[in-house]
């Protein structure tokens, strides 16, 4: 029997052309039914409409809270303590008694001073009497006009020792008054350094210190760029800047809840920080604005409201040094797609970011979602989401050369 012999190359490139075909079969099915199911939904994206708002602008600045008066306590006359009459802490009224010290050395001196004065006016009196009775007898020529002339010197000299004895008395009973120190200030005493049976030396011993309480200042400093344009704003209203209104926040407070104005500007800038120191006047019935506390500051930047576009900070994105954000606009034939925009952006008022170009009123700005959009262009469903509102903000919201670029 013969068989017939086919060659096996034949054979190989048989079974291949047919699986060709069975894959080839596959893949116009699996693209038929992709298109039968339809591309993938747009994703969904939260927008939010860019709208103006009528905002006061505050710039923010870093302070410290300072006492209107400080003193440090130091007594005028030497002598040992003899009595605290403070409790250490406390508040304490002007005049009020803090420190005594040892009096009777004072007292022995102001006898001394009373007795000399008592002395001195006895012998004035003595020569009165001498000088008119020689001007008496001169006028009968009973004496020579030079011994005239002498009990009328003496009686000089004694009215000018009176005198110098008065002054005596009167610096000895200032001597023994000194010995109560007494608040020059109300405020608040800190702790006596000196205690009861310590040696206070004049002019020399610190013994306690006193600060007011209300009112209080804060000082902080703002930048050039910030104290020429307050400068141009006072210029341009014909108003001085010093009655500017002021906010303060201390460190463990939301907000600025305290209230004050601008009541001095240093005279010249700080040429090694390039900035102006600045000062507020903030009442402080309650003691909250304890003296050298942390203040967070706000100090109004223009003297009326602005319309402005304020978006949430974080709908804005950074492409190295460029700023932009997504929009939702409407393309005949596509639908909504996400538009890029570039931004040039202000600085942060209650928590939003000012947008100066790049964003008009009316946008349709995307504010979640973000991470889903891959290219400008792309096609987005849009959900409208209301704007966020703003909040006082709680730190000092720009660097200061940033802001004061307005």
């Amino acid at each position: 029997m013969r068989f017939l012999q086919v060659p096996i190359r034949h054979t190989t490139l048989a079974v291949a052309l047919a699986a060709a075909a069975v894959l080839a079969g596959c893949g116009r099915q699996g693209v038929d039914q992709a298109h039968a199911a339809g591309a993938p939904p747009a994703p969904e994206v939260l927008v939010a409409q860019v709208a103006a708002s009528s905002t006061q602008v505050w710039d923010a600045f870093n302070g410290r809270i300072e006492a209107v008066q400080a003193v440090q306590l130091r007594p005028r006359v030497s002598g040992y303590i003899e009595r605290v009459a403070f409790s250490e802490g406390q508040e304490v009224g002007k005049g009020q008694l803090l420190f005594v010290i040892d009096q009777r050395p004072y007292r022995a001196a102001l006898a001394s001073a009373q007795a000399q004065l008592e002395r001195a006016r006895a012998a004035a009196g003595l020569a009165r009497s001498q000088d008119e009775r020689a001007r008496s007898l001169m006028a009968g020529q009973a004496i020579s006009r030079e011994e005239a002339e002498a009990r009328a010197a003496e009686l000089a000299q004694a009215v000018a020792q009176v005198r110098a004895a008065e002054a005596e008395l009167a610096a000895a009973q200032l001597n023994l008054d000194f010995t109560e120190v007494r608040a020059p200030v109300a405020g608040r005493v800190g702790r006596a350094l000196l205690t009861m049976g310590n040696m206070a030396q004049a002019d020399q011993s610190l013994l306690t210190s006193l600060v007011s309480q209300d009112p209080v200042y804060v000082y902080f400093d703002v930048d050039e760029h910030s104290y020429l344009r307050y400068q141009k704003l006072s210029r341009e209203s014909r108003k001085g800047h010093d009655a500017r209104p002021v906010r303060v926040g201390l460190a463990g407070e939301d907000g600025f809840v305290h209230e004050g104005v601008l009541d001095f500007t240093d005279n010249q800038l700080n040429a090694d920080t390039g900035s102006m120191r600045l000062r507020a006047r903030l009442a402080n019935p309650e003691r909250r604005l304890t003296p050298g506390l942390f203040a967070r500051v706000q100090l109004q930047g223009g003297g009326n409201a602005q319309e402005l576009l304020l978006i949430d900070d974080k709908a804005v994105l950074t492409d190295q040094s460029r700023q932009y954000a997504y929009v939702v606009e409407s393309v005949e034939g596509q639908g909504h797609v996400a538009q890029r925009r570039e931004l040039q952006l202000g600085r942060l008022v209650d928590g939003q970011r000012v947008v100066e170009q790049g964003l008009s009123a009316g946008d349709q700005l995307v504010v979640g979602g973000l991470q889903r959009i891959y290219y400008p262009g792309m096609p987005v469903s849009p959900k409208a989401v209301e704007p966020a509102k703003k909040a006082p903000a709680k730190t000092p919201v720009e660097p200061q050369p940033q802001a004061a670029a307005q």
